[in-house]
């Protein structure tokens, strides 16, 4: 199926790597261009060397800290309207309450929530202005499934749910769409990289870190990986589903319900 993406411009935040890059690498293959965004300048490189090998001339980069003000503004300043924005950017330490300080709160909340909720702010005007845009916003199932454990994330992922379904509500007016996906645990580099230091703390051989990853605890036996949700914002973004706008689609393989 063709996704009326050829041409499309894109913006991709946290696109070095883990679903940002397998978002950009999905977009790519239907013919549109991207601009990844992220704070490490090598691994930007790598990646976008990396994707142009099968699209030359159709990935761009900047480097910048979207959790500052300053970062945002200096990418916001650096780069045209695209047609299509992917916010992206984000981790958010586990922890319960009592284990955080509010310095902890403040700086993950400002790559991912002020993050977000800024690069809509600046970019959904200049997208009216024009009468088209989209925005998705990757946020998490810990929004719905909310965990003691995670509390800073739940809370953040809950609150741009609701900032995703509220500006929404308006979009249409514009001619906009805006709407999110909640991935589950799915399995990017940083998934790995935990995996392969659990392995060596209880194997003693980091190459057996697919041991790790527990049938059981994962619907059909595994986390998602990141092109399925690369596909799924793909299908989303497409012009062919100009009608979804203002919901976020939880994709957990069913778990929440177990």
């Amino acid at each position: 199926m063709d996704l009326d993406l050829t041409g499309k411009s894109a913006l991709i935040t946290g696109g070095s790597k883990g679903i940002g890059s397998a978002i950009a690498k999905a977009l790519l293959a239907e013919g549109a261009t991207v601009t990844l965004v992220a704070r490490d300048a090598a691994q930007l490189k790598q990646t976008q060397t990396h994707l142009q090998q099968s699209a030359p001339g159709r990935v761009a980069t900047v480097v910048a800290d979207l959790g500052t003000d300053a970062g945002r503004m200096g990418l916001l300043d650096a780069i045209e309207t695209p047609d299509i924005l992917v916010n992206n950017a984000g981790a958010i330490r586990a922890g319960r309450l009592a284990d955080l300080t509010m310095q902890d709160w403040r700086h993950d909340w400002e790559l991912k929530v002020f993050g977000y909720i800024h690069l809509c702010q600046f970019l959904m005007p200049k997208m009216a202005e024009r009468g088209s845009g989209t925005i998705l916003n990757i946020i998490g199932m810990a929004g719905r499934a909310n965990r003691a454990a995670y509390i800073s994330g739940s809370s953040a992922n809950a609150a741009l749910i609701a900032f995703t379904q509220a500006i929404g509500a308006e979009a249409q007016q514009n001619g906009l769409r805006i709407f999110g996906i909640n991935p589950s645990p799915t399995l990017t580099d940083r998934m790995t990289q935990f995996m392969k230091q659990k392995a060596i703390d209880e194997l003693g051989d980091a190459d057996r870190w697919q041991e790790m990853v527990e049938p059981g605890r994962f619907p059909y036996g595994r986390p998602a990986d990141p092109s399925e949700v690369a596909a799924l914002a793909c299908m989303l973004v497409s012009p062919l589903v100009g009608y979804l706008n203002g919901t976020v689609i939880d994709m957990d393989g069913g778990s929440r319900w177990t």
